[in-house]
């Protein structure tokens, strides 16, 4: 008969295990058992356990984990006193009694994300949510080093959420051999699909509780396509068995979405009843219903399903949101929208400049949007596939747009299109944003009977500019230049007025800063200061090229020239751009 040895542990950040009867409100409880390892434990053992407190009642499976040792986890949601039973197919592993106290979160512990107001997302304790993911699809694969790399990257990312693969990934730029290998036997494809290897998922865990200390979702791909090892192709027995261990395993870590494929329909071993059978296992054996959701190559799954509780998506038109939105009721993350890099291959290779007017236009759309970055590197070390370091211009961006938008009432907002490629996103009387796309001249109601603070936020410089107050009724603004952001909001209590903005002009002829030809530059942004309502022209600059500027400044008719680095530019270069527009 074997000794039943009870360990309990407290995850301050759900890794950092301590000996402890008291455990934190979303933290992790384990309770560590010794048992049989003769034959397969894996498949012979049945156990789980009880988990009680004031009538409800919460049931996780325990698993192996090798040695001789079977593990349960809880992640308890309400604070005080809990008590657990065991229940166990060997009896001596039945019957094992105990209790514990859930204690007060630590700082930064919010608990799950949830679904939150039909299309959004918030931790447990209400703390909304505002995805900002990105895509490391094998870095958990990677050897300690290139991990350890990726995760001091992170610190100093914008990114809230990682998507990442269980099993390794065979691709272009994705060859090397992993570490670990999830089943017992030896590579490529002589596995034991009966036999876990407990190594493979304790290192994967452990990456899974470093992202969780730094306050990252680890949005868990469960399946996909690019495989050399057999894992794509299991049978529907073992890939059942697969799911309620990694369930088991996982659940307990607050930070943990299951994403149930990368590029679903690209598996044509799996049929459809296949990936709801999937769906349906995880949804009855993850006690803590964590976010699931599939993405796609070319065709959707049905994000109406119930057990799907957001649409991952995999497309560029990031106008379709909208309807999407309206379509499945439920929250929208492009989780692929292309990467910012310069490979061959189209979907990895567009500007960072393209990559943050894509956010911008999701975000406005009252969606979500993901990012991944694919530049070539000698040794292959791409972003979006190993992890390493960030090397592209949109993760800044991407960091002014979470900090211009996730202190909003984002849930509260409702998306729309103006005109023709202008698009905005509102909460009526209180706040509104107005992405232009087109530097058309654009005309809406600002309701409710107080004046609004004008903002003009340049989405690449990342500048927000100052540009007077706008009284309620009937408001028109013409864009300097595309992909520009109007912020329009109501004074906070004892916040200074501005004054009123009533300037509107056209991106061909417009108030601009005169500047003697020939003079060195002024101060940055002085005519910000001093004019706080500017436009000018700068169409012409996506093309390499500098444009004269034509308009009235205070009644004065003016001509002058955007300065270069250098200086102004000359009557003659003037001329001569002239003649080339």
């Amino acid at each position: 008969m074997f000794l039943a040895v009870v360990a309990l542990f407290l995850a301050t950040a759900a890794t950092g295990k301590t000996a402890s009867d008291k455990i934190e409100r979303w933290g992790i409880f384990e309770l560590s058992l010794s048992g049989p390892s003769g034959g397969n434990p894996f498949v012979d053992v049945e156990l789980s356990a009880e988990f009680k407190q004031n009538g409800r009642v919460f049931e996780p499976q325990g698993f192996y984990d090798g040695d001789g040792i079977y593990r349960i986890r809880f992640m308890p949601d309400a604070l005080g006193e809990w008590t657990y039973v065991t229940k166990s197919s060997r009896r001596e592993l039945d019957g094992q009694k105990g209790k514990f106290t859930c204690i007060k979160p630590s700082s930064g512990n919010h608990g799950p994300v949830r679904v939150h107001k039909t299309r959004h997302f918030a931790y447990a304790d209400g703390t909304p949510y505002f995805q900002v993911g990105t895509t490391c699809y094998a870095w958990a694969h990677q050897g300690i080093a290139m991990e350890e790399r990726t995760l001091a990257t992170l610190k100093k990312a914008p990114f809230n959420k990682m998507r990442m693969c269980v099993f390794p990934k065979d691709y272009t730029y994705n060859k090397n051999e992993p570490k670990y290998y999830p089943f017992e036997g030896t590579p490529l494809k002589d596995w034991d699909y009966s036999r876990f290897n407990p190594e493979f998922f304790r290192h994967f865990e452990q990456r899974v509780g470093n992202l969780c200390d730094m306050r990252i979702e680890a949005d868990i791909i469960l399946f996909h396509p690019y495989d050399r090892w057999g894992f794509a192709k299991m049978d529907a027995k073992t890939d059942d068995r697969y799911l309620r261990y990694i369930v088991a395993r996982l659940a307990a870590y607050r930070n943990v979405w299951w994403s149930f494929a990368n590029e679903y329909d690209l598996m044509k071993s799996k049929k459809m009843a296949d990936w709801d059978r999937f769906f349906q296992i995880i949804q009855k054996n993850d006690p803590y219903n964590h976010m699931r959701g599939i993405h796609n190559c070319r065709v959707f799954y049905d994000h109406t399903k119930a057990w799907v509780t957001h649409a991952s998506i995999q497309s560029s038109d990031l106008t379709k949101g909208r309807e999407w939105r309206d379509k499945y009721k439920k929250p929208i993350i492009y989780d692929e929208c292309k990467y910012e890099g310069n490979i061959p291959q189209g979907w990895g290779n567009i500007t960072a400049q393209e990559l943050v007017h894509r956010f911008w236009l999701g975000t406005i759309g009252g969606c979500y949007v993901g990012h991944g970055e694919t530049y070539q590197h000698p040794k292959d070390l791409l972003w979006w596939s190993k992890g390493g370091v960030l090397r592209g211009q949109s993760p800044a961006r991407i960091a002014f747009l979470k900090q211009i938008m996730a202190p909003t009432p984002f849930a509260e907002m409702v998306p729309a299109e103006l005109s023709p490629g202008n698009y905005i996103l509102s909460k009526p009387g209180e706040l509104y944003f107005v992405y232009f796309t087109s530097p058309t001249p654009t005309t809406f109601e600002l309701l409710g009977p107080k004046a609004y603070k004008v903002d003009g936020i340049d989405t690449w410089n990342m500048t927000v500019t100052s540009m007077g107050s706008a009284s309620p009724g009937k408001f028109s603004f013409t864009p300097p230049k595309v992909n520009y952001l109007l912020r329009l909001s109501l004074y906070g209590p004892g916040e200074k007025i501005r004054p009123e903005a009533k300037a509107s002009a056209s991106p061909m002829e417009g108030t601009a800063p005169f500047v003697g030809w020939g003079l060195a530059p002024p101060q940055k942004n002085w005519w910000a200061k001093a004019y706080p309502i500017f436009y000018y022209n700068e169409s012409i600059q996506r093309h390499g090229k500098d444009r004269q500027f034509r308009g009235k400044m205070r009644g004065i008719q003016v001509f002058g020239s955007r300065i270069e680095p250098q200086g102004a530019l000359s009557l003659s270069a003037i001329r001569k751009h002239k003649r080339e527009d």
